[in-house]
Protein backbone atom coordinates (compact mmCIF):
# COMPACT_ATOMS: atom_id res chain seq x y z
CA UNK A 1 0.00 0.00 0.00
CA UNK A 2 1.07 3.60 -0.57
CA UNK A 3 2.90 5.53 2.10
CA UNK A 4 -0.34 7.48 2.50
CA UNK A 5 -1.70 4.48 4.47
CA UNK A 6 -5.41 4.75 5.11
CA UNK A 7 -5.61 8.54 4.70
CA UNK A 8 -7.90 9.61 1.86
CA UNK A 9 -6.03 10.48 -1.34
CA UNK A 10 -6.35 14.13 -2.36
CA UNK A 11 -5.11 16.26 -5.25
CA UNK A 12 -2.42 17.58 -2.90
CA UNK A 13 -1.33 14.02 -2.14
CA UNK A 14 -1.05 13.21 -5.86
CA UNK A 15 1.01 16.36 -6.46
CA UNK A 16 3.31 15.39 -3.58
CA UNK A 17 3.72 11.90 -5.05
CA UNK A 18 4.87 13.43 -8.36
CA UNK A 19 7.36 15.66 -6.55
CA UNK A 20 8.68 12.71 -4.56
CA UNK A 21 8.87 10.44 -7.62
CA UNK A 22 6.37 8.00 -6.08
CA UNK A 23 4.36 6.37 -8.90
CA UNK A 24 0.58 6.73 -8.78
CA UNK A 25 -1.57 3.62 -9.31
CA UNK A 26 -5.01 3.97 -10.91
CA UNK A 27 -7.60 1.42 -12.06
CA UNK A 28 -11.12 1.65 -13.39
CA UNK A 29 -14.13 0.34 -11.47
CA UNK A 30 -17.85 0.24 -12.17
CA UNK A 31 -19.43 -1.30 -9.05
CA UNK A 32 -19.11 -1.26 -5.27
CA UNK A 33 -17.65 -4.76 -4.87
CA UNK A 34 -14.69 -4.27 -7.18
CA UNK A 35 -14.22 -0.71 -5.94
CA UNK A 36 -13.86 -2.07 -2.41
CA UNK A 37 -11.27 -4.63 -3.52
CA UNK A 38 -9.32 -2.09 -5.58
CA UNK A 39 -9.35 0.39 -2.70
CA UNK A 40 -8.09 -2.28 -0.29
CA UNK A 41 -5.22 -3.11 -2.66
CA UNK A 42 -3.83 0.41 -2.20
CA UNK A 43 -4.73 1.99 -5.53
CA UNK A 44 -4.52 5.78 -5.34
CA UNK A 45 -7.22 6.70 -7.87
CA UNK A 46 -10.29 4.89 -9.13
CA UNK A 47 -11.74 5.94 -12.47
CA UNK A 48 -15.36 5.36 -13.40
CA UNK A 49 -14.46 5.26 -17.06
CA UNK A 50 -16.72 5.44 -20.05
CA UNK A 51 -14.89 2.22 -20.89
CA UNK A 52 -17.94 0.75 -19.15
CA UNK A 53 -19.49 0.95 -22.60
CA UNK A 54 -17.06 -1.73 -23.75
CA UNK A 55 -16.58 -3.95 -20.70
CA UNK A 56 -19.97 -3.65 -18.96
CA UNK A 57 -22.42 -2.86 -21.76
CA UNK A 58 -20.70 -4.87 -24.52
CA UNK A 59 -20.52 -2.00 -27.00
CA UNK A 60 -17.77 -1.52 -29.58
CA UNK A 61 -16.88 2.02 -28.45
CA UNK A 62 -17.42 4.45 -25.60
CA UNK A 63 -19.53 6.82 -27.72
CA UNK A 64 -22.98 5.44 -26.69
CA UNK A 65 -22.28 5.90 -22.96
CA UNK A 66 -24.51 8.55 -21.38
CA UNK A 67 -24.22 10.82 -18.38
CA UNK A 68 -26.97 8.73 -16.76
CA UNK A 69 -24.71 5.67 -17.09
CA UNK A 70 -21.71 7.44 -15.58
CA UNK A 71 -23.71 8.93 -12.70
CA UNK A 72 -25.25 5.54 -11.86
CA UNK A 73 -21.92 3.70 -11.83
CA UNK A 74 -20.21 6.54 -9.95
CA UNK A 75 -22.79 6.22 -7.18
CA UNK A 76 -22.21 2.45 -7.07
CA UNK A 77 -18.43 2.80 -6.90
CA UNK A 78 -18.61 5.56 -4.29
CA UNK A 79 -20.21 3.09 -1.86
CA UNK A 80 -17.15 0.84 -2.04
CA UNK A 81 -14.42 3.47 -1.72
CA UNK A 82 -12.82 4.55 1.54
CA UNK A 83 -9.44 5.95 0.49
CA UNK A 84 -8.83 6.30 -3.25
CA UNK A 85 -9.59 9.51 -5.14
CA UNK A 86 -12.69 8.84 -7.23
CA UNK A 87 -12.64 10.26 -10.77
CA UNK A 88 -15.54 10.07 -13.24
CA UNK A 89 -15.43 10.42 -17.01
CA UNK A 90 -17.67 12.97 -18.65
CA UNK A 91 -18.93 10.97 -21.66
CA UNK A 92 -19.23 11.83 -25.34
CA UNK A 93 -20.61 15.35 -26.00
CA UNK A 94 -21.45 15.92 -22.33
CA UNK A 95 -19.13 18.97 -22.37
CA UNK A 96 -19.95 20.33 -25.82
CA UNK A 97 -20.84 23.70 -24.28
CA UNK A 98 -20.11 25.33 -20.94
CA UNK A 99 -23.65 24.92 -19.65
CA UNK A 100 -23.77 21.27 -20.68
CA UNK A 101 -20.38 20.63 -19.05
CA UNK A 102 -21.44 22.28 -15.81
CA UNK A 103 -24.60 20.19 -15.63
CA UNK A 104 -22.70 16.97 -16.40
CA UNK A 105 -20.05 17.74 -13.79
CA UNK A 106 -22.73 18.57 -11.22
CA UNK A 107 -24.41 15.22 -11.76
CA UNK A 108 -21.31 13.06 -11.37
CA UNK A 109 -19.94 15.11 -8.47
CA UNK A 110 -23.25 14.78 -6.65
CA UNK A 111 -23.11 11.04 -7.37
CA UNK A 112 -19.81 10.86 -5.49
CA UNK A 113 -16.93 11.79 -7.82
CA UNK A 114 -14.10 13.95 -6.49
CA UNK A 115 -12.82 14.87 -9.96
CA UNK A 116 -14.11 14.75 -13.54
CA UNK A 117 -12.17 13.72 -16.65
CA UNK A 118 -12.53 15.34 -20.09
CA UNK A 119 -10.93 14.18 -23.33
CA UNK A 120 -9.20 16.43 -25.84
CA UNK A 121 -7.06 19.52 -26.29
CA UNK A 122 -7.96 22.99 -27.52
CA UNK A 123 -11.74 22.41 -27.90
CA UNK A 124 -12.08 21.73 -24.16
CA UNK A 125 -9.81 24.47 -22.78
CA UNK A 126 -12.70 26.81 -22.00
CA UNK A 127 -14.72 24.07 -20.29
CA UNK A 128 -11.71 23.07 -18.17
CA UNK A 129 -11.14 26.68 -17.13
CA UNK A 130 -14.79 27.29 -16.28
CA UNK A 131 -15.23 24.06 -14.32
CA UNK A 132 -12.02 24.70 -12.40
CA UNK A 133 -13.16 28.23 -11.57
CA UNK A 134 -16.39 26.78 -10.18
CA UNK A 135 -14.49 24.45 -7.87
CA UNK A 136 -14.69 21.26 -9.93
CA UNK A 137 -11.36 19.36 -9.97
CA UNK A 138 -10.53 18.39 -13.57
CA UNK A 139 -8.42 15.64 -15.12
CA UNK A 140 -7.46 16.05 -18.78
CA UNK A 141 -6.95 13.26 -21.30
CA UNK A 142 -4.64 13.57 -24.33
CA UNK A 143 -3.13 11.26 -26.93
CA UNK A 144 -5.55 8.57 -28.04
CA UNK A 145 -8.96 9.85 -26.98
CA UNK A 146 -11.45 6.97 -27.30
CA UNK A 147 -14.48 9.25 -27.64
CA UNK A 148 -12.92 10.50 -30.91
CA UNK A 149 -12.19 7.00 -32.22
CA UNK A 150 -14.28 7.51 -35.36
CA UNK A 151 -12.51 10.77 -36.17
CA UNK A 152 -9.14 9.12 -35.50
CA UNK A 153 -10.07 6.18 -37.77
CA UNK A 154 -9.45 3.61 -35.07
CA UNK A 155 -7.31 3.00 -32.02
CA UNK A 156 -3.88 4.17 -33.16
CA UNK A 157 -0.74 5.43 -31.47
CA UNK A 158 -0.71 9.24 -31.43
CA UNK A 159 2.12 11.79 -31.52
CA UNK A 160 4.50 10.06 -33.90
CA UNK A 161 5.46 13.10 -36.00
CA UNK A 162 7.11 16.32 -34.83
CA UNK A 163 4.05 18.53 -35.33
CA UNK A 164 1.81 16.18 -33.35
CA UNK A 165 4.41 15.85 -30.58
CA UNK A 166 4.78 19.61 -30.22
CA UNK A 167 1.03 20.13 -30.23
CA UNK A 168 0.49 17.52 -27.53
CA UNK A 169 3.13 19.05 -25.24
CA UNK A 170 1.62 22.49 -25.77
CA UNK A 171 -1.90 21.22 -25.07
CA UNK A 172 -0.76 19.55 -21.85
CA UNK A 173 0.73 22.83 -20.68
CA UNK A 174 -2.40 24.75 -21.57
CA UNK A 175 -4.64 22.26 -19.75
CA UNK A 176 -2.55 22.82 -16.65
CA UNK A 177 -2.76 26.60 -17.05
CA UNK A 178 -6.54 26.36 -17.43
CA UNK A 179 -6.81 24.51 -14.13
CA UNK A 180 -6.48 20.78 -14.77
CA UNK A 181 -4.94 19.03 -11.77
CA UNK A 182 -4.23 15.67 -13.41
CA UNK A 183 -3.62 14.38 -16.93
CA UNK A 184 -4.14 10.95 -18.51
CA UNK A 185 -1.94 10.29 -21.54
CA UNK A 186 -2.93 7.37 -23.74
CA UNK A 187 -1.12 5.47 -26.51
CA UNK A 188 1.83 7.74 -27.27
CA UNK A 189 5.54 6.95 -27.68
CA UNK A 190 7.35 6.64 -24.35
CA UNK A 191 9.75 9.47 -25.19
CA UNK A 192 6.85 11.86 -25.84
CA UNK A 193 5.15 10.84 -22.61
CA UNK A 194 8.35 11.57 -20.71
CA UNK A 195 8.56 15.00 -22.36
CA UNK A 196 4.98 15.79 -21.34
CA UNK A 197 5.55 14.67 -17.73
CA UNK A 198 8.64 16.89 -17.56
CA UNK A 199 6.84 19.88 -19.13
CA UNK A 200 3.99 20.10 -16.60
CA UNK A 201 3.86 20.20 -12.82
CA UNK A 202 0.62 18.20 -12.57
CA UNK A 203 0.83 14.37 -12.39
CA UNK A 204 0.70 12.56 -15.73
CA UNK A 205 -0.89 9.09 -15.68
CA UNK A 206 -0.01 6.85 -18.59
CA UNK A 207 -1.84 4.07 -20.38
CA UNK A 208 0.28 2.81 -23.23
CA UNK A 209 2.64 5.72 -22.57
CA UNK A 210 5.73 4.04 -21.15
CA UNK A 211 7.07 3.96 -17.62
CA UNK A 212 8.63 7.44 -17.39
CA UNK A 213 5.44 9.23 -16.35
CA UNK A 214 4.01 9.81 -12.88
CA UNK A 215 1.69 6.82 -12.72
CA UNK A 216 -0.27 4.18 -14.60
CA UNK A 217 -3.91 3.33 -15.27
CA UNK A 218 -5.52 0.22 -16.73
CA UNK A 219 -9.08 -0.85 -17.36
CA UNK A 220 -9.90 -3.31 -14.57
CA UNK A 221 -11.02 -6.06 -16.91
CA UNK A 222 -7.78 -5.82 -18.90
CA UNK A 223 -5.68 -6.03 -15.73
CA UNK A 224 -7.57 -9.20 -14.78
CA UNK A 225 -7.13 -10.85 -18.18
CA UNK A 226 -10.75 -10.33 -19.23
CA UNK A 227 -10.18 -7.94 -22.11
CA UNK A 228 -10.96 -10.40 -24.89
CA UNK A 229 -8.96 -11.94 -27.71
CA UNK A 230 -7.32 -8.71 -28.86
CA UNK A 231 -5.03 -7.45 -26.09
CA UNK A 232 -3.24 -4.12 -26.63
CA UNK A 233 0.51 -4.33 -26.13
CA UNK A 234 0.32 -2.07 -23.04
CA UNK A 235 -1.93 -4.51 -21.15
CA UNK A 236 -0.56 -7.07 -18.70
CA UNK A 237 -2.65 -9.89 -17.23
CA UNK A 238 -2.06 -9.60 -13.48
CA UNK A 239 -4.19 -12.68 -12.83
CA UNK A 240 -1.40 -14.75 -14.40
CA UNK A 241 0.23 -16.43 -11.43
CA UNK A 242 -2.07 -14.80 -8.89
CA UNK A 243 -4.08 -16.91 -6.46
CA UNK A 244 -7.01 -14.51 -6.28
CA UNK A 245 -8.38 -11.25 -7.62
CA UNK A 246 -7.19 -9.32 -4.52
CA UNK A 247 -3.70 -10.77 -5.04
CA UNK A 248 -3.77 -9.70 -8.70
CA UNK A 249 -4.81 -6.17 -7.75
CA UNK A 250 -2.00 -5.97 -5.20
CA UNK A 251 0.45 -7.26 -7.83
CA UNK A 252 -0.61 -4.44 -10.13
CA UNK A 253 0.00 -1.83 -7.43
CA UNK A 254 3.42 -3.32 -6.62
CA UNK A 255 4.43 -3.34 -10.29
CA UNK A 256 3.41 0.30 -10.74
CA UNK A 257 5.19 1.38 -7.55
CA UNK A 258 8.37 -0.44 -8.58
CA UNK A 259 8.17 0.89 -12.16
CA UNK A 260 8.18 -2.71 -13.35
CA UNK A 261 5.02 -1.96 -15.35
CA UNK A 262 4.96 -1.22 -18.19
CA UNK A 263 8.17 -2.75 -19.54
CA UNK A 264 9.75 -1.92 -22.91
CA UNK A 265 7.65 -4.52 -24.74
CA UNK A 266 4.50 -3.00 -23.25
CA UNK A 267 5.43 0.51 -24.45
CA UNK A 268 5.60 2.28 -27.81
CA UNK A 269 8.81 3.54 -29.43
CA UNK A 270 9.05 6.64 -31.65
Amino acid sequence: MSAAGSAPVTRARLAAMKTAGEPIAMLTAYDATFARAIDAAGVDCILVGDSLGNVVQGRDSTVPVTIDDIAYHTACVRRGVQRALLIADLPFLSYSSIDVAIDAARRVMQAGAAMVKLEGGEPIFEAVERLSALGVPVCGHLGLTPQAVHQLSGYKVQGRDREARDRLVDEAGELERRGAGLLVLECVPASLARAVAEAVTIPVIGIGAGVEVDGQVLVLHDALGLGGAHRPRFVRDFMDGAESIPAALEAYVRAVRARDFPNAEESYAD
